[in-house]
């Protein structure tokens, strides 16, 4: 990825003009954000995130505006010219798109901090880890990217969100102790927000349900359930009713292998009475 701030910057400006184009004809045909919202089937976050220029609008969408709208096929061509997004895979894209909008969030983790309970600090060490190495600007675009993400969890209604981590994670001194002291303080404030479950799974477990790794299942506002999973050199958005459903299975039995939300609270305030 060759990301730079002036790239992110000409990008973030392509999609509000993209955006201002669709509100302009989107007004013009007479519909509201929620009524063209219900021609699609997509929520009205949906339409204002793109209208606002906050998400990029796919091509598939365009085109499909395109007809609906009778824009003589503008969306598409506007689309068609964007500049390419530097700083997000467009493997990634999606997903992101996904857990900006998700009512309900589930996560395990077995190699690092979730990314929506990571600090600044803790961010910041995960990319520094990165190979082969990013640079400075990289990583901070990288981070504040990231620490945007978070914002889902502090909205009026936040998603329902349950996070399962192994142990091991949470032990870990990834970029120092400081960074990790302040770590703790932030899980520890996440535990208590209100429609969050934090669970560790503890060592000494004879049975582990996610030994093939780590996975992120979402549900839409329109109550579709996807899940989301991560390698080395890629990602995959997992639609398939099935496919999804045994990685369900999978959370529901994590959820009763890991400490329940109290007693992981207790041992989060033991770990910081040790510091």
């Amino acid at each position: 990825m060759r990301g730079s701030k002036q790239g992110s910057r000409r990008n973030t400006s392509a999609m509000r003009m993209v955006g201002a184009l669709l509100a302009l004809y989107r007004e013009a045909a007479g519909y509201t954000q929620e009524t063209l919202s219900e021609q699609f089937m997509v929520s009205r976050e949906h339409i204002a995130s793109i209208e606002q220029g906050r998400r990029p609008l796919k091509m598939d969408l365009a085109v499909q505006l395109d007809k609906f709208l009778e824009t003589g096929g503008a969306l598409q061509t506007a689309v068609e010219n964007m500049p390419e997004v530097d700083l997000i895979p467009r493997w990634a894209e999606e997903y992101l798109d996904c857990e900006r909008e998700a009512i309900a969030i589930s996560w395990y983790e077995g190699l690092v901090l979730p990314g929506l309970l990571q600090t600044e600090a803790y961010a910041r060490a995960v990319f520094r880890s990165r190979v082969p190495v990013l640079d400075e600007d990289e990583i901070e675009q990288f981070v504040a990217m990231r620490v945007e993400r978070q914002d889902i969890l502090h909205r009026r209604v936040p998603p329902t969100t349950s996070f399962v981590i192994w142990e091991a994670v949470l032990r870990d001194c990834l970029g120092g102790r400081d960074v990790y002291t302040q770590q703790l303080h932030r899980l520890r404030e996440y535990a208590d927000l209100p429609g969050l479950a934090l669970q560790v799974l503890p060592f000494g477990r004879t049975t582990h349900a996610a030994l093939d790794g780590p996975f992120v299942l979402l549900e839409t506002p329109e109550h579709q359930r996807l899940a989301y999973t991560e390698t080395q050199r890629g990602s995959q958005l997992i639609a398939n009713p099935d496919e999804v459903a045994i990685l369900a299975h999978k959370c529901a039995m994590l959820r009763t292998q890991a400490l329940n939300p109290e007693d992981t609270r207790d041992l989060l305030d033991r770990l910081l009475g040790e510091q």
